[in-house]
């Protein structure tokens, strides 16, 4: 049961990284692309903006894909939790704790689940269980 527990948690969390990825490089599921993401990172101060958006667009994809398919799973929760911490200190975090505020309380949820599964192993249904 272990073994399937840590791979719902990989697929949940893993897959909706994937889309965070898709919606700033592409501007699926609803995102606004490079140029828009690039744009509002801008206005936060993260420049250049479309760099920056695309930095954080492949560290979402690709490391959620890593994630979901427990793929040099260590690596993939760093980066998950990189993005994380940049999520907290770049906007969620002078909000306070509270998500109903837009808080950083759901950003530090998914850095602890990330390192967490960086820490303990992504379980036996995982790429890694093969060549690891």
């Amino acid at each position: 049961m272990v073994d399937a527990g840590l791979l719902f948690i990989r697929l949940v969390i893993g897959l909706a990284f994937v889309g965070h990825g898709a919606q700033k490089l592409f501007g699926w599921f609803g995102g606004y692309g490079l140029k828009g993401t690039g744009g509002w990172f801008e206005s936060i101060g993260m420049k250049p903006g479309v760099t920056m958006a695309l930095l954080a667009g492949l560290a979402e994809f690709v490391g959620g894909a890593m994630f979901t398919l427990g793929l040099f799973t260590p690596l993939a929760g760093i980066i998950i939790a990189g993005t994380m911490v940049i999520a907290i200190v770049k906007v969620h975090g002078p909000n306070g704790f509270w998500s109903t505020q837009n808080g950083y309380e759901y950003n530090l949820v998914i850095l602890v689940v990330a390192i967490g599964m960086a820490m303990i192993g992504p379980g036996r249904y995982a790429f890694d269980a093969l060549f690891f």
